[in-house]
């Protein structure tokens, strides 16, 4: 396992590093108005930080807009969402604490976890290479298999859920519905149909699930030969 190092910065740097990489993650194009509904914040206060943040060395922009981490923003970030997903993980694993309590709670933890600290998780949970939510934790030996996203999945035929991406853990609600109906990393089932309006319908572990059309296109499954 190898792991990430980065000097310490505000946590309001480490909170905007760690959006802009999540952001990137998704596919997302990373610009201003996206880090302002991510953060929940105004969009001049997110133009004051970007600017904060090119001063610092952290980010550049683009003659378009668009928002790219530095060398050094890509360490701090990856060390940031290193220490919340292995945070969720140790939440979930060992304590027991559902997804949304658990990625709420991580939110704290990643800025104050120290490296001390982080390589003792590690050791607790055995090195896992990803969050509960099946995100890849940065510095893993994490190797991601061939995915396609369930609203393009095979009728009729098992599929694994694997990943539930960065943005719609960010839904309200979305986390607990997706908990409550077993909707999870690891999980086998099957489209059944989908609707003129995009909604796709599940079976999963014998109960029919409706997932909206925004879910089905970002949840990702790999599907068994």
């Amino acid at each position: 396992m190898s792991g990430y190092t980065s000097p310490e910065h505000h946590p309001a740097f480490e909170e905007y590093c760690e959006t802009i990489f999540e952001l990137a993650e998704d596919g997302l194009q990373v610009i201003q108005a996206r880090i302002a509904e991510r953060l929940e914040v105004s969009r001049p206060a997110v133009s004051e930080m970007v600017r904060r943040m090119a001063d610092e060395g952290l980010v550049s922009t683009s003659g378009s807009g668009e928002i790219s981490l530095t060398p050094s923003g890509q360490a701090l970030a990856q060390t940031m969402v290193r220490r919340h997903r292995l945070a969720e993980r140790f939440l979930t694993d060992v304590l027991n604490l559902s997804w949304a309590e658990a990625h709420h709670e991580a939110g704290k933890w990643e800025h104050v976890i120290s490296p001390r600290v982080e390589a003792a998780i590690v050791e607790q949970l055995g090195d896992p290479t990803t969050c509960p939510h099946g995100n890849p934790i940065p510095g893993s030996d994490y190797v991601e298999p061939e995915l396609v996203p369930l609203v393009d999945a095979d009728r009729s035929v098992d599929m694994v859920i694997t990943r539930i991406p960065e943005e719609l853990e960010f839904t309200p609600g979305l986390l607990e519905f997706l908990e409550d109906n077993h909707v999870l990393p690891g999980t086998t089932a099957k489209v059944l149909a989908i609707s003129p309006d995009g909604t796709t319908t599940l079976e999963v572990d014998n109960k029919i699930v409706g997932i909206s059309a925004f879910t089905a296109e970002r949840i990702m499954v790999s599907q068994r030969n």
